[in-house]
């Protein structure tokens, strides 16, 4: 098989689908792996690492689509890469496709095969390829919001840990699923006083076993949330429905009673978001806005910005499920491995997924 790597394009994505050990593995098995010239520069692989694995380096992304088979991607294929697409190509990469309906469309007219890392789930319900940027994106989250808190980027002007004589930061994370827990570890690290809401009370008992008294647990409701929100600094945002799009579990009203300087990292939106008034995606390059006097933290490919770490850890979770693909083809390896088979999205015109169509008007 033909598997193709492109650069990535969308803003400040440095992160990229392949390392030089992942090509190792695929030209030993005699495929071939073709990747675009500077690739993976942004995560500190060189061409020449590639190449002494036995990687072709191309000149240009169209290169990559035309000879592929397999194009193994980070993020969601961008606009000016639609008319690269082929009929029967293989897309593997992280689609988000309930939240981009235009990219969605764009695939079902090119009756590609989409298999998205965000849906490949486990018969337990572990999403082992949307696990390791989860905990990125978790650890991430603590770590630029307590940069915007500081005054000359909007925030209150606060340290989150605080100092002897004077009180740490209140941090609320929504969501005490893999970003929670990882945010939780960073913002107890660095101090802060911690409540993660959640509507699993199996799930708070796990994780006061894993923190004890460091972090408060509260039952996620309407009313538990405005109040925790009304008393915070910092906001994390950690909804999760595999596959769907993230429920607004913020209202605009609970963020107006906000504290003026405090900030939400909305770590959701790349499933459109799980508060209100982010209504509009940002990026690395200009990553908040403020709203109702609150900092609003909405880039969606937050794991990007540290892409060593982050293509080291994706690749580790999606090479052995790039190996079936290219070693069984697509079609015998969906059949034979039920988590791959859960993260086709769309397949030769069709949505297969039954969230996602749900979503959006598929079915």
């Amino acid at each position: 098989m033909i598997v193709g790597v492109p650069k990535e394009l969308k803003d400040n994505e440095n992160r990229v689908a392949i390392t030089p050990a992942g090509v190792k593995a695929l030209t030993s098995r005699k495929h071939q792996v073709i990747i675009e010239n500077n690739a993976g520069l942004g995560s500190g692989i060189k061409d020449t690492e590639y190449l002494e694995v036995g990687a072709k380096i191309v000149s240009n992304i169209k290169e990559v689509y035309g000879a592929a088979d397999l194009i193994a991607k980070v993020k969601e294929p961008q606009p000016s890469e639609f008319d690269l697409l082929k009929s029967g190509q293989v897309l593997f990469t992280y689609l988000h496709a309930a939240a981009e309906p235009l990219m969605v469309s764009a695939l079902l007219d090119k009756e590609v095969i989409g298999i998205s890392y965000d849906t490949v789930q486990l018969e337990n319900g572990f999403l082992p390829l949307l696990a390791p940027m989860s905990e990125i994106a978790g650890r991430m989250s603590i770590q630029v919001g307590a940069q915007f808190l500081e005054k000359h980027h909007g925030g209150r002007g606060l340290l989150l840990g605080g100092v002897p004589g004077v009180a740490s930061a209140k941090v609320v994370i929504i969501g005490g699923g893999t970003v929670g827990a990882n945010a939780a570890k960073i913002a107890v690290g660095m101090g802060a006083q911690v409540t993660i809401i959640d509507l699993s009370a199996t799930r708070m008992r796990e994780l006061e076993n894993i923190f004890g008294s460091r972090v408060q647990t509260i039952m996620s409701n309407e009313f538990n949330i405005f109040k925790e929100l009304k008393e915070a600094d910092l906001v994390i945002g950690a909804v999760l429905i595999p596959g769907a799009k993230a429920p607004k579990v913020v209202t605009e009203k609970m963020v107006k009673e906000m504290k003026e300087g405090s900030v939400i990292v909305d770590v959701a939106i790349d499933q459109g978001g799980c508060v209100e008034t982010m209504d509009t995606v940002t990026k690395h390059s200009d990553p908040v806005y403020i709203k109702h006097g609150v900092v609003h933290y909405a880039v969606a490919n937050m794991p990007g910005a540290v892409a060593r770490t982050s293509t080291f850890a994706l690749t580790n979770a999606t090479l052995p499920y790039l190996l079936k693909l290219a070693d069984m083809g697509c079609e015998k390896a969906l059949r034979d491995d039920v988590a791959l088979a859960n993260g086709l999205n769309v397949y030769k015109g069709k949505v297969t997924n039954r969230v996602v169509a749900q979503g959006l008007g598929y079915q």
